[in-house]
Formats: structure tokens, C-alpha cells, sequence
């Protein structure tokens, strides 16, 4: 980083680096540049963001009856993250005492020794603001795999597992590769922002978690569709937002690097969105909405293991791959039969893949020292001529997709043995909506509209509140028939002979002006 202009900061001497700094002796800020934190702090906020967003995103691709119990799941999730994140999540991920290369200790529980001295992920920030913000990174990933409960699962069974999951499955994959003891990162593994933590360690959790859960009803997947658009096009907005600082704010200050990432998550999520929306034309002669949001969270999640570290033009090539191999895989998940329902594995487990390979052909050693802290200290891939960037690239994600999907099927298996706790909605629950079942609220409230409806059109048989006045039936609704079906009477045939006055038409329901010569030399048969 430059400090032309501000000067830099005074380097931190190690003074009680043990117990994190001492503000009753030392002042900590003097360790570091207030932009840079002021911007990790606003990217920590805005990554928090995607949480909502990944709430509307999967209330919208799920039915009506369902939408609320998503976005509950998710928000949940972030409560209970903060939680485990507080209380042994942080040191279990980051703390630099544990030298085992797989998880870390206990030495940091609860925020201790967690102050003022140099963040283990970088010495532009101290420790306390790093701990905030990978804890959203922590949350985010969770939201991402509740997306396997869709429709048929229960939900404090999934709060349980998240807790859970989130120790003995992304602390540990979080070390592997970014504390500075974890094996992954002393063997030179290439993983800006969280591929292997982030998205395919959700991508396969949700797709075993979606195995132990079973399929949804056969029967009730016909003429399946998600049931707002909308929402899923708003979901996508506030991921795109938050995945700025999500992929931004891995350069851990406010530097080039940081600038250059986002540039290449917005250059890989334009390409891949409209790579998989043209794919999706090819088909349905019709562009999709939802094919758009697709494509697009399938690049910025391409880029999130690749941002920092390759050319502007390889987010080219990187969004067009991550397109057309994401889309594809969206069909895996029919031929395990496993019922991945909101397609998890294929835009987030498979991107996570696609955009790791990547690092090892376009990652590039001036884009990495960019940031000013890793000048001329890493290497890139095949293009600095580091041929073997490749197969560490490779054994890393094989690793993380073994582990996390081994791992999180044993959880949910235990878990669900557990009295009580099964993962399961019953089938009548399924029926009714996880909304009704789980939560008794409801995303669109339709018993308040049929009650105002049943108030505002009572039967000829209810008695009229005293002073009412009588509105002859059948003129609050311009159709005579319905006033008569209120009446449990059949309806007559009079307005499908000759239309009602107050439609203009000839008795057509959709509004087809037929002609009355047409209709009086029609036989019924």
C-alpha cells in the first residue's frame, strides 16, 4: 500500500503481541491506517448484506407456500454464526498458536488475546476488525448451504446442524488455507476470497445435506416454478452489492488489489450471465430472468477464489467457462437424484471448482502485489511459468470437496437420529408449507385477503348489519355469477349467453370479442 500522502503507519514493535495490545499503556490505532480500517468495516457491513439477499433469492425460486421459511433460515443462520463465531469459531479458523496445519486451538475463545496487534491475514489491519469480518464470511457461507432445507426440511434441526457444521467443517477448511500454519497455505495454495471455505465447502454441504434429507414429493414438483421473480432479481442485486466488498475487501485495505478484484467480479459476472442466458435461449426461444440471475451469481462466485489474483481478460475467459459449465451442471443433480433445490452444488460448489483451476493457469504475480504488503512474495500460476501451481490447485479442491461432503453427511445422519430432531417435515407439512408448519407466518398473508373478501361480499343468506345498506348482488363484481355461487346455488347461464353490461363483451371470461351471430348459430353439443 502507498502512504505518499498520509505517511505510514508506526511499525508495530510486538509489544504484549500475546495478549493482543494494551490500550491502557500503548495506543493501538498508531498501527494502522484509519482508511484502511474504515474500509474494512463499511466492506463488513456490506457483505452482511448478502445475507437478506440470499434470503429473497431462495423466498423467490421457492413456492409461495414456502417463501418465508427461507429468508427465516437464513437470517437465523446469521444469529447463530455470531454466536459460534464469538465463542470459539474465530480461534478455531485463525489462531496462530496451533501449529497442526488442521485446525487451530482454543487460545483465542471468546475474543481473547484478540485486540490491536497485526491480523493474521494481513498487517494492514489489526486482529479485532479481522475477526469481525470473516465472521460475515462465516455467516454467508451458512446462508448458502440452508438453501438444502427448501421446501420439506425443518428448521431448528438446520440450526443445530449449522452451529455445528460451521466448527468441524469451515473452521477447519478455513485454516487449511488461510492461517499462516494451515497446510494448504504453507504448500502455496492460490485462494483469495474463499473458494474452497466459502463455495465449495457450501456447495457440497448443502448438496449432502440434501441427501440425507431425501426428495421432495414426486407428485407435488409438477409444473414446479419459482413463484417471484422479483425477489429473486432483488436477491441477486444485494449479493451482487455485498459480493464487491465480499471479493473487494480480501485485499484488507483500501489498495490496488482492492480495485482489481472488482473489477474482474464484475467483469466474470456480466460474462457468465449472459453466457448462461444465451444457453438458456437456445432452448426456450424466450430470455429468462432467472437464467440471468443465475449466470450472474455463478460468476461472481467464480471469481471469488480468483479476483485478486488474475488479469482483467482471464475474467473474461473465467465468466464464459463458469457460464456454460455451471448451467450444465445444474443437471447433475437429476442423474444422483439427489433433490439439490434451490442448485447450490452447481452455481456455488462447481463455480468455487472452476474459478480454484483457474487460478493455476491466469494467476498473475503483479496482480497479487498490488496490495503493496505481497510485492514480489508470491508467485502466480502458469502465466509466471509455475507449472506446478496446477496440481497443488487441484489436490486442494479434492481435498475440500472430499472433506466437506464426507463430513456434513455424518453430521446430518447423526443429527437426525437424535429424538426430536429429525431433518424431515412431515408429508401433511410438506403439503400445507414449511411457512404454515414451521413458522404459523406466512410471506403472502391470503387468509386476511379472504376475509376481507367474505366481509366485503356477504351471502343473500347473512343477515345485513344494522344500517347497512343492501347493494344488489351480483354489482359488486360486474359478474352475477359469483354473488350466486357465494349462495351455494349453480350459477346461471345468463351472462355466458349474453355477456354482463359491465364487461362489454359477449359472455367471454378472457375478453375475446366474439360476435352474436357467431354465438346464435352455434350448436352446443
Amino acid at each position: 500500500m502507498s502512504y505518499s500522502w498520509v505517511g505510514p503507519p508506526t511499525q508495530f514493535n510486538g509489544t504484549n503481541e500475546f495478549e493482543g495490545g494494551d490500550s491502557n499503556t500503548e495506543n493501538l490505532n498508531q498501527w494502522f491506517q484509519s482508511g484502511d480500517q474504515a474500509y474494512i468495516i463499511i466492506a463488513s457491513a456490506m457483505v452482511m448484506i448478502m445475507v437478506p439477499g440470499l434470503g429473497f433469492l431462495y423466498s423467490g425460486l421457492a413456492r409461495r407456500k414456502s417463501a418465508l421459511s427461507m429468508i427465516w433460515a437464513c437470517m437465523m443462520s446469521l444469529a447463530v454464526i455470531t454466536f459460534q463465531w464469538y465463542f470459539w469459531g474465530y480461534s478455531l479458523a485463525f489462531s496462530q498458536y496451533a501449529t497442526n496445519g488442521f485446525i487451530g486451538d482454543l487460545k483465542k475463545f471468546g475474543l481473547r488475546k484478540t485486540l490491536g496487534a497485526p491480523s493474521p491475514g494481513s498487517p494492514l489491519i489489526p486482529d479485532l476488525l479481522y475477526a469481525f469480518y470473516q465472521m460475515q464470511f462465516c455467516a454467508v457461507t451458512a446462508a448458502i448451504v440452508v438453501g438444502a432445507v427448501a421446501e420439506r426440511g425443518r428448521l431448528i434441526p438446520m440450526m443445530i446442524f449449522i452451529f455445528f457444521w460451521a466448527t468441524i467443517v469451515y473452521c477447519p477448511v478455513a485454516c487449511w488455507v488461510w492461517n499462516v500454519n494451515g497446510w494448504a497455505f504453507k504448500w502455496g495454495v492460490l485462494d483469495y476470497a474463499g473458494g474452497g471455505p466459502v463455495e465449495v465447502v457450501s456447495g457440497m454441504s448443502a448438496l449432502a445435506y440434501s441427501m440425507v434429507l431425501g426428495r421432495r414429493q414426486e407428485k407435488m414438483m409438477l409444473n414446479f416454478r419459482p413463484h417471484n421473480v422479483s425477489l429473486i432479481t432483488l436477491g441477486t442485486i444485494l449479493l451482487w452489492f455485498g459480493w464487491l466488498a465480499f471479493n473487494g475487501g480480501s485485499a484488507f485495505g483500501a489498495n490496488l488489489r482492492a480495485v482489481m478484484a472488482c473489477w474482474n467480479s464484475n467483469l466474470t459476472a456480466v460474462f457468465a450471465a449472459t453466457t448462461w442466458v444465451l444457453l438458456d435461449f437456445r432452448l426456450a426461444r424466450k430470455w429468462s430472468m432467472v437464467g440471468w440471475c443465475s449466470g450472474a451469481i455463478s460468476g461472481l462466485v467464480a471469481a471469488t477464489p480468483a479476483s485478486g489474483f488474475i488479469t482483467p481478460w482471464g475474467s473474461i475467459v473465467l465468466g464464459i467457462t463458469s457460464g456454460v459449465v455451471c448451467n450444465f451442471a445444474t443437471k447433475v443433480k437429476f442423474w444422483i437424484r439427489v433433490d439439490d433445490a434451490l442448485d447450490v452444488f452447481a452455481e456455488h460448489g462447481v463455480a468455487g471448482m472452476v474459478g480454484l483451476m483457474f487460478n493455476a493457469l491466469f494467476g498473475a504475480g503483479y496482480i497479487i502485489g498490488l496490495d503493496g504488503v505481497n510485492t514480489g512474495v508470491i508467485t502466480g500460476g502458469w502465466i509466471d511459468h509455475n507449472w506446478k501451481q496446477l496440481y497443488i490447485q487441484f489436490a486442494y479442491t479434492i481435498a475440500v470437496i472430499a472433506y466437506s461432503f464426507v463430513v456434513s453427511a455424518i453430521l446430518a445422519y447423526a443429527i437426525n437420529f437424535i429424538p426430536g430432531l429429525h431433518l424431515r417435515a412431515s408429508e401433511e407439512a410438506e403439503l400445507l408449507g414449511m411457512d404454515d408448519d414451521q413458522l404459523g407466518e406466512f410471506a403472502y398473508d391470503y387468509v386476511e385477503v379472504r376475509r376481507d373478501y367474505l366481509a366485503w361480499t356477504p351471502a343473500k343468506s347473512d343477515p345485513l348489519q344494522p344500517g347497512a345498506e343492501s347493494i344488489p348482488q351480483g354489482e359488486r363484481h360486474g359478474i352475477l355469477q359469483h354473488s350466486q355461487m357465494l349462495d351455494g346455488k349453480e350459477p346461471s347461464e345468463a351472462a355466458s349467453e349474453g355477456g354482463h353490461a359491465h364487461t362489454g363483451v359477449a359472455g367471454d371470461r378472457h375478453a375475446a370479442n366474439v360476435e352474436k351471430p357467431e354465438l346464435e348459430g352455434r350448436k352446443v353439443e
